[in-house]
């Protein structure tokens, strides 16, 4: 049977020798604690604008993702790509969310049979992704919503 070499313990030295510290594994690349915590807080502050808001049609959603990015987008480049891709998540969905407001218009309120159900969706949606999307982030993870348009860079 076969070890891989990294699994392979080193033999301890010699005594009155001391024992050296292990190496940290992978640590090379992985975001920092804080900045873990401040990309995390650009996604989490999403849904907190959003509930905030949700009188106003949930405005608030893109406030605390620009606010974060623009504040740490110069010192902290995972906090940059993260609160980016909040920001273009709900950029977004404030898209999506206007053209079924103009197909219920539009359509003189028929189209509300189908808008609703879809804005319903997209809701739960926003909910989920933006909560995964929370959780990844920290883990040191950098993660991409899907169907984002990709407005700021």
């Amino acid at each position: 049977m076969s070890v891989p070499p990294d699994s392979v313990v080193p033999p301890p030295p010699p005594s009155g020798e001391p024992v050296p510290p292990p190496e940290p594994i992978d640590s090379v690349g992985m975001p920092s604690h804080e900045e873990r915590q401040w990309a995390l807080f650009a996604h989490l502050s999403a849904l907190v604008g959003g509930l905030l808001t949700g009188a106003f049609a949930g405005l608030g959603c893109f406030i605390g993702p620009l606010v974060i990015w623009l504040i740490k987008k110069d010192t902290m480049p995972f906090v940059d790509d993260q609160a980016k891709e909040a920001l273009n998540f709900n950029i977004t969905l404030a898209i999506v969310g206007v053209a079924l407001l103009l197909l219920t218009l539009v359509t003189f309120g028929f189209g509300a049979l189908l808008t609703v159900p879809v804005g319903i969706l997209v809701g739960i949606a926003w909910l989920v992704l933006t909560i995964i999307a929370a959780i990844k982030a920290n883990e040191g993870e950098r993660y991409r919503y899907p169907f984002t348009l990709r407005l700021i860079k």
